[in-house]
């Protein structure tokens, strides 16, 4: 008898970190029937059951001299809510690198108006 057996045994390889841990799965992604759309706007509403993000381009030329904006909703996107915590999580990731690679991305407006949704309406 050789040694032969001992190399066509099946063994676990890698670091023991890898042996036994789960494959990560292979996500083939297909864009054949992708579409590609521009926003400048985006806004969102939820239920307990859905989370509704809406994206649309504000037609408004003079927006320093505007009293009213425009804006051509042109997708709806509806995500129940553990997709849209996943997609949360994502957007934080890309723009931490983002201002990371370019500089903080600072938005008008945007501190007040979400320290006003963490505190609430005022009586």
């Amino acid at each position: 008898m050789t040694d032969e057996t001992a190399d066509t045994q099946d063994t676990p390889k890698g670091t023991p970190d890898e042996v036994g841990a789960p494959a990560a799965p292979v996500v083939n992604w297909d864009d054949s029937q992708m579409r590609t759309t521009y926003a400048n706007v985006v806004n969102a509403a939820s239920t307990r059951e859905e989370v509704t993000l809406f994206f649309g381009t504000n037609q408004t030329w003079n927006p320093t001299a505007a009293k009213t904006f425009d804006v051509k909703l042109e997708e709806r996107v509806v995500l129940n809510p553990h997709a849209a915590k996943r997609l949360f999580v994502l957007m934080g990731a890309v723009l931490a690198q983002y201002e990371k690679r370019f500089g903080e991305i600072k938005l008008d407006g945007l501190q007040a108006a979400a320290t006003a949704a963490k505190n609430g309406p005022r009586n």
